[in-house]
């Protein structure tokens, strides 16, 4: 691909809370670009986007679905991405390869929880937005409040481009506040065909208001337009639509538009912004990558001459095809029949076969160029977060980071012939979703699948039904509890046994602390204890022994995080006669030690809850909320509803819908997600350990 026809291209996501209205939005784009002849509708099943089963069923996305469409001349790649905070893996892998965002909002419901969290994963990856506030036509519905909220609760500089016409039942177009037009749009042709018209006289002195608003912001970041505005007071269709750009792909502001896709109108602005806003692969940072030789930080700049560099960021299992590899190309080219290297595993790994997706569908390829966003089939050893890149300059990007699950449930084959295709499957599931994990209970045998949420989890043993036929009995969810240590320790462990024959001893001494809480695990040896064998093969069964033995915790076999381990010293008779049993045995068994040294104790999981109530039932909610052992963090007034906002501990939550229901009898809704790990208190620690 050419430069030129690079500057063409978009890679956008659309992102925002559950039933703020994404995937609705997303179908009457591929309508309105020609993609599609009818419009899909999630009521009625048969979206584009929404193709897994799961979805159509219960009328929300799960997967991230990715989709090519053209726009006046130009190429845009829409992501797609789930709302439920169960599935907040999807997004977090779909910002990390897009370039650009739509943040969509419900007009009534303004910026919700889950908006606010997606919208802190888009600043975490520097992504510049758009934000379209969706449903004008529900009850409700208040443009300029959303708008403030965007302001308030997302710090972001919202600035309005367009003023819907009407509101409520009598919305029906929008004002263009750069070319000062009036677009009303014709429901007969479900808002393909609209009617430029001048401003309506009862909103002409708002949008004159509006408009000098929107000049005086954009010439107060701009240099380039801030002469233009101090002269004439006012600046042209052309400079502010070029001041907006560049003021939006630097982050500094975020464009506001409105519509509602349901009802097929401001869809067709929306696309324009997209393209006249949202940034081309050409006008991001390059890649930054780490040299796999000499270990130092490489750039790769989005060309097609420059050396290949591509993020597996996504593997889907396809009924006809196998498994899908989802690829963002940021540099060079990915061809057919051609090979790419895999700095993780040293391998090389053949393109047999290229896509360029349409959700559940592909259109074969002879290849992917820099800035593509497409997927391989038939790649043989390659996970969620692997580069491909060029063999003679291979480098790695940085892995896309699974947050912990925190719900766990048993699952076992309905019978012994299943055995074997249960494992396989989950090993599948597992490799496609990195929050869904999979692991063998040492002191019961039993398999133990962990996600995000009972929503995931119910998901998961579907899908095991479903498209693996695969039958299993599983266990009532439970809160998937963690370990950690509350100081600093240290202990040396002497492993001296006998194997086969032969007496092997080994002294190893392990440090072990405390980090702080989201850090993760951190693993290292001393370079002393790296050099002391001959084998450096022998350094990494010790290093993964050590793994291992924080992978199976010291209280309750629980997973340990936020702890930082290193072996110190190591003292054996004969370090180049060492066994690999050996090394192994004495990395788990000293680190157990140290970590006993150093007040272990447990993790669980807390949950971030906003619940919208009448004002009338606040008390009982509030009391609920205490029984709970949940901590009020703040309460404010919405419309004529009260709103809390809470910590929870995830063990206290299940059944709260019911219970919150029958609070406020029935008009309380809430909604949570995961917000962190803390220590449990001694009752609850005493519990698990009963268990």
């Amino acid at each position: 691909m050419d430069l030129e026809s690079l500057r063409k291209v978009r890679n956008i996501g659309i992102v925002a809370h559950i039933d703020a209205g994404k995937t609705t939005t997303t179908e009457r784009i591929l309508f309105y670009t020609g993609k599609t002849h009818r419009i899909g509708d999630v009521h009625d099943g048969n979206t584009v986007t929404d193709w897994m089963v799961q979805e159509r069923e219960r009328g929300i996305t799960i997967t991230s679905a990715a989709i090519t469409c053209e726009w006046k001349g130009y190429t845009v790649n829409i992501i797609d991405t789930p709302g439920h905070v169960d599935f907040t893996m999807e997004v977090e892998r779909s910002l990390r390869v897009l370039d650009g965002a739509v943040g969509v909002f419900c007009a009534v419901g303004g910026v919700q929880p889950q908006s606010e969290t997606v919208w802190r994963q888009a600043d975490r990856y520097n992504v510049p937005r758009l934000a379209f506030i969706n449903k004008m036509d529900r009850m409700g519905a208040n443009f300029a409040r959303v708008v403030e909220e965007l302001r308030t609760k997302l710090k972001a500089n919202a600035v309005p481009v367009e003023l819907p016409i009407g509101k409520e039942e009598g919305f029906k177009g929008v004002v263009d506040l750069l070319a000062m037009k009036a677009h009303v749009y014709d429901e007969a042709s479900l808002g393909a065909n609209f009617t430029t018209e001048e401003i309506p006289a009862g909103l002409a002195d708002e949008a004159a208001l509006a408009r000098a608003e929107l000049c005086e912001k954009v010439a107060d970041l701009d240099e380039g337009v801030m002469e233009a505005f101090l002269e004439n007071g006012d600046l042209t269709e052309e400079e502010l639509k070029g001041a907006i750009r560049r003021q939006t792909l630097a982050g500094a502001l975020v464009p506001v538009l409105c519509g509602t896709s349901l009802k097929d109108k401001g869809v067709q602005p929306l696309l324009d912004a997209v393209v006249d806003y949202l940034p081309s692969p050409l006008d991001r940072p390059p890649a930054r990558a780490t040299d796999l030789k000499s270990g130092e930080a490489v750039e790769r700049k989005s060309d097609a001459k420059e050396p290949l560099t591509a993020l597996v960021f996504k593997i889907a299992a396809d009924a006809y095809v196998g498994r899908l590899y989802f690829v963002r190309v940021y540099s060079g080219v990915l061809k057919k029949g051609a090979n790419a290297f895999n700095p993780r595993t040293k391998k090389r790994e053949r393109m047999m076969k290229i896509v360029r997706l349409f959700a559940d569908r592909q259109i074969e390829c002879d290849e992917l160029s820099a800035g593509d966003i497409g997927a391989l089939v038939g790649l043989k050893d390659c996970t969620t977060g692997d580069t491909l890149c060029a063999e003679m300059k291979p480098c790695y990007l940085e892995r896309i980071t699974a947050p912990q699950p925190v719900m766990f449930m048993a699952i076992e084959p309905k019978s012994l012939a299943d055995k074997d295709k249960l494992e396989e499957s989950l090993a599948l599931l597992a490799a496609e979703d990195p929050t869904c994990q999979v692991r063998k209970d040492e002191e019961t045998g039993q398999t133990v699948l962990s996600g995000m949420g009972e929503l995931h989890l119910e998901i998961l043993v579907d899908r095991l039904r479903r498209e693996f036929k695969c039958a299993a009995n599983v266990g009532k969810p439970m809160v998937s509890y963690l370990e950690t240590v509350t100081q600093t320790a240290a202990a040396e462990y002497l492993f001296d046994r006998e194997i086969g024959g032969k007496r092997h001893t080994l002294k190893l001494k392990i440090e072990v602390a405390p980090m702080e809480r989201g850090e993760g695990v951190k693993v290292e040896l001393a370079r002393d204890v790296k050099n002391a064998f001959a084998d450096a093969h022998l350094a990494d069964v010790l290093k993964q022994g050590i793994e291992d033995g924080v992978a199976t915790g010291v209280l309750a076999r629980l997973p340990m995080t936020d702890i930082a381990v290193k072996a110190v010293a190591v003292e054996m008779p004969d370090l180049e006669a060492a066994d690999e049993i050996a090394v192994r045995g004495a990395a788990v068994m000293g680190f157990r030690e140290a970590a006993e040294a150093a007040k272990p104790d447990f993790l669980e999981p807390i949950m971030k809850l906003e619940i919208t109530t009448p004002p009338e039932s606040v008390g009982e909610v509030l009391g609920d909320l205490n029984a709970r052992r949940g901590t009020v963090l703040d309460m404010d007034a919405k419309d004529d509803m009260q709103l809390v906002k809470a910590r929870v501990p995830l063990a206290k939550m299940f059944g709260y819908s019911t219970a919150v229901r029958s609070l406020t009898k029935g008009r309380a809704s809430y909604s949570m997600e995961v917000d962190g790990f803390e220590i449990t208190p001694k009752n609850v620690r005493e519990e698990i350990l009963a268990k």
